[in-house]
Order: structure tokens, then C-alpha cells, then sequence
């Protein structure tokens, strides 16, 4: 059991990972990991807008939401090191979007299918597998691993590894083999990195 982000580096827990290739997206479908930003820490408020007032800064809320509903906020963005303007909106809200750092096809394909609905459901609104982040960027990512997609700003790819080598240990997942030596790759750049425990 992992306790201290201070005692496990990103590098050891990686080697535990099994490495296999990845299974068949048969089956794979959004609804496979339960309702989309469900309530999962039942604090009246859904994951995403968990997220956004976790990530952004200078936060309005909607008025009578009980500080739910984030209508403007200011994200410096992890994935590319700039600001950007949030305003809830059909079209202006895509400007930022929530990433599973683990994408969820991803996650299915390296052991998720054999989780139950409330352990993928639990994977899709867990803090640790979240961060809002530039919305292109996340499209651009789409469902990749660490061997197809890295953040444009080299300086947080350690940081963005380590968080995906802890959810994919927190859930049992695999990695596939272009996928860890894209790890180890990344993480030879940062030895001492650690393993994030939230």
C-alpha cells in the first residue's frame, strides 16, 4: 500500500507494473465507467466541477448552486504552461476540458474491462486521474498512452508520467511496452521523481 508520496519513487512503482499488450477495445463504450461525472464523493457537487474549482483560480460560482456551478474561472494550463479564460458556455466551455490522465479507452484496453462498473466508475471521477487542461490539447491526446502523446510543455511530462504510473497502480492496470519505455524514457530525465498520492 502506498502511504507516503515522500517514500515511493515513480520509477520503482513502474517496475511492479505488469507489462503486456493491450486487449481488444471490444466492449469499450463511455458507459462501461458508470455515469459521466457522477457524485462520487457525495459533496452535492459532480466530478467536473470538482475539478474546475480544484484547477482554476479567481472562481465565480453560478448563484444558488451552493458553490457547484463554476460559471469563470483562469486555468494555467499543466499540458502547455498557458492562462486561459474559462467561461461556461455551449462553445466557450471547450476551451478548457477535464483529461483523464489515463484516457478511459486506454484504461479498458490494459485491464479496466476486468474491473466492476463501480470500480470503472470510480476510475472515471477519481481527483488522481483528472486535470482540466487546455481543450485542444486534450483532443489532441484523444485516448493515446505515454508512447503516443506527451504535454507540449517538457517540463511537467515527469510530473504527467508519475501521475499515470500511480493510477495505473491504484486500479490494477498494465502498461504495454511502447508504453513503459516511453515511461522509463521520460523518467530517466527525473530519477528522483515521486509517485503522487492524490
Amino acid at each position: 500500500m502506498i502511504t507516503e508520496a515522500s517514500e515511493v519513487t515513480a520509477s520503482s512503482v513502474l517496475s511492479t507494473l505488469p507489462v503486456k499488450g493491450r486487449a481488444p477495445k471490444t466492449g469499450y463504450t463511455r458507459a462501461q465507467f458508470g455515469q459521466a461525472w457522477a457524485d462520487v464523493d457525495r459533496n452535492g457537487c459532480d466530478t467536473r466541477n470538482d475539478i474546475l474549482k480544484r484547477d482554476l483560480t479567481e472562481i465565480v460560482y453560478k448563484v444558488k448552486t451552493r458553490n457547484c456551478v463554476v460559471t469563470t474561472g483562469i486555468l494555467l494550463d499543466r499540458y502547455s504552461g498557458e492562462t486561459i479564460n474559462f467561461v461556461r458556455g455551449n462553445v466557450t466551455s471547450m476551451e478548457v476540458q477535464i483529461d483523464h490522465v489515463v484516457a478511459l479507452s486506454n484504461a479498458w484496453q490494459t485491464g479496466a474491462f476486468k474491473l466492476t462498473v463501480s470500480q470503472r466508475t470510480a476510475l472515471a471521477n477519481d481527483p488522481m486521474n483528472l486535470f482540466a487542461v487546455k481543450g485542444q490539447l486534450n483532443l489532441q491526446k484523444s485516448d493515446g498512452d505515454a508512447a503516443t502523446w506527451l504535454p507540449p510543455l517538457k517540463s511537467f511530462r515527469c510530473a504527467y508520467i508519475a501521475q499515470q504510473i500511480a493510477v495505473k497502480a491504484k486500479y490494477s492496470l498494465w502498461v504495454t511496452a511502447p508504453e513503459k519505455e516511453a515511461m522509463v524514457r521520460i523518467l530517466a530525465t527525473c530519477p528522483k521523481q515521486l509517485l503522487p498520492t492524490t
